[in-house]
């Protein structure tokens, strides 16, 4: 090796360490201070970690989410293409929906669906100003609380997910939609095939947290007693008076859950993220990876 030559040496981050260190110190003293509270039953964490009742709570939990989420995915589509739409009305009909289900609190909506019979006794479903009539009966039996939930839920998140949507479609360049048309593509069909599969990078990571913080607002259907994970444990920590383990319970299933739910979002984003480097862009962004060049 000539003397000339520059050698490439990599930079010592201690800080790093020092902080990562400092950070699972302090989340081990937590996590030990909360297991030797003499307050805390480990005994009646360990009886109900795996008891069937919490176990069909945190399904139950599963389900709602899952399908609440694919509701809130449709409806969020439509009402972002609404909301770019040329078309006035309907621009102003879907920023009337975006705009009154996130400017009212989420609980509030729930417990309008799930008291909905209150409001209308029973309900029916045909074609107006005929004798024709599809459905009809008792407002609770058409809608049970169940269904409320789930109503109430899915309605709420598409006002959210349809501006996430509406973000990941202005990010596509729009020369993409120019020469789609030139090519004689129909709206809908580049809608599908060309502009929501490259919208679909910057869609994906927040549509991630939404879905994560979907499952977290199910314990919310406890005021139209939806029998989910929180739910099952209230019912349980009622009987037995245990609330402290019957949090703790209920907290290590939903972490169980979000993790488990994290995976299908991180395969999804290496999915649509080919061809772009997220590793080295996010490298540029913070500075890492540099290296200290000497002569």
């Amino acid at each position: 090796m000539n003397e000339d030559d520059v050698v490439a040496k990599p930079l010592r981050h201690p800080w790093r360490w020092i902080s990562g260190v400092l950070v699972v110190g302090v989340l081990a003293l937590f996590i030990f201070s909360l297991y030797s509270s003499p307050s805390v039953d480990h005994d009646i964490i360990v009886k109900y970690l795996f008891n069937a009742q919490i176990l069909n709570g945190a399904w139950l939990t599963v389900v709602i989410t899952v399908v609440s989420m694919l509701i809130a995915t449709i409806l969020a589509v439509i009402l972002a293409v609404m909301k770019l739409s040329p078309n006035p009305l309907l621009k102003l009909v879907a920023s009337a929906f975006i705009g009154f289900f996130r400017g009212t609190p989420l609980l509030l909506q729930i417990v309008f669906w799930g008291y909905l019979g209150i409001i209308y006794p029973t309900l029916t479903f045909g074609i107006p100003f005929t004798d024709i009539v599809f459905i009809h009966g008792q407002t609770s039996a058409l809608i049970p609380s169940l269904a409320a939930g789930i109503i109430a839920l899915a309605l709420n998140e598409a006002a959210y997910s349809a501006e996430i949507v509406r973000a990941g479609i202005l990010s596509v360049d729009g020369g993409q939609m120019e020469a789609a048309s030139s090519l004689g593509m129909r709206g809908g069909y580049t809608l599908r095939r060309i502009i929501l599969p490259q919208a679909m990078r910057v869609i994906i990571p927040p549509m991630g947290n939404e879905f994560i913080s979907m499952l977290k607002n199910t314990a919310l259907l406890e005021v139209v007693a939806v029998l989910e994970l929180y739910t099952q444990a209230t019912m349980i920590s009622a009987q037995n008076l245990a609330q402290v383990e019957l949090l703790v319970v209920a907290g290590f299933w939903y972490l169980v859950m979000t993790t488990i739910l994290s995976i299908p979002q991180r395969q999804l984003e290496k999915k649509y993220g080919r061809g772009f480097n997220v590793t080295t862009a996010r490298s540029r962004m913070f500075g890492f990876g540099k290296k200290e060049v000497s002569a």
